[in-house]
């Protein structure tokens, strides 16, 4: 069985089961939720600042007044509009979950990896994978940036770990992805741009929200998160509502 070590050693931590969250939105200034165990950080994180592509690990806060500059200069950019009907969405239609074969230019894609094994390997510490494979990662160890916590994750409880569309899908589908090819739709479902690997409970608790219903219970991460939306929103040319805008501006000190 092969393994990858990054960074430095992590906190052991105590395992804990899903028991299944229903979508809904957390309030804005809520804190940490979960059970896995605080951390100071991820050591490997890269903040979105200088990983324009999303290939670097991890969600990095962004903490200088010159970065968050940067970050509101960047969101200044993002167009408005309101979010349309949510009439014939369907997951389907951004093509089957984790595919490897989404036919733009997607980092990752088409190198023989589903895409969720390439984030969970992207963001991962002393990654395991399962005998005879360099794809498919068995165990790990997540610094979930979301809650600020460390998570012992294993494939055989799979959804204590989730991935996470920064940008959600049916809020693409609202803004404008409901005209586009299906081709484009898969881009940006298995874009690691749109992709953080984090803890399952509070995936379910985002759903579909955009940033003024819900932003990660994790403080400091909050610029770096709108930002993050605000890069996809922009690779993809989709707009945000101006309440959604708003609220990411205030994140970075606007």
């Amino acid at each position: 069985m092969r393994r990858l070590r990054g960074g430095a050693a992590v906190a052991v931590v105590l395992a804990f089961t899903v028991a299944g969250c229903k979508g809904g939105t957390t309030p804005a200034d809520g804190g940490p939720s979960g059970s896995a165990v605080p951390t100071a950080g991820d050591a490997r994180a890269v903040s979105p600042l200088d990983n324009p592509d999303g290939t670097r690990p991890g969600l990095a806060p962004i903490t200088s007044a010159a970065d968050k500059a940067k970050a509101r200069s960047v969101i200044g950019k993002v167009a408005t509009k309101g979010r349309g009907p949510k009439t014939g969405y369907a997951r389907d239609e951004f093509g089957y979950a984790w595919m490897d074969s989404a036919p733009g230019n997607i980092p990752f894609a088409h190198n023989g990896c589903d895409s969720r094994n390439d984030l969970l390997k992207r963001d991962g510490e002393d990654v395991r994978f399962r005998s005879g494979s360099n794809c498919v990662v068995t165990s790990m160890t997540l610094h979930d940036p979301y809650t600020g916590k460390t998570i012992e994750w294993s494939k055989s409880h799979a959804t204590k770990v989730q991935i996470d569309h920064v940008m959600p899908l049916s809020y693409d589908w609202q803004m404008g992805a409901s005209r586009w090819s299906k081709g484009k739709r898969e881009d940006i479902a298995n874009d690691p741009l749109n992709l953080i690997p984090v803890d399952g409970p509070t995936n379910g608790a985002k759903s579909d929200s955009g940033p003024a219903t819900w932003l990660p219970p994790n403080k400091q991460i909050r610029c770096s998160y709108a930002l993050r939306f605000a890069q996809v929103s922009l690779k993809y040319a989709l707009p945000v509502t101006p309440a959604d805008k708003q609220t990411m501006l205030r994140q970075c000190g606007g």
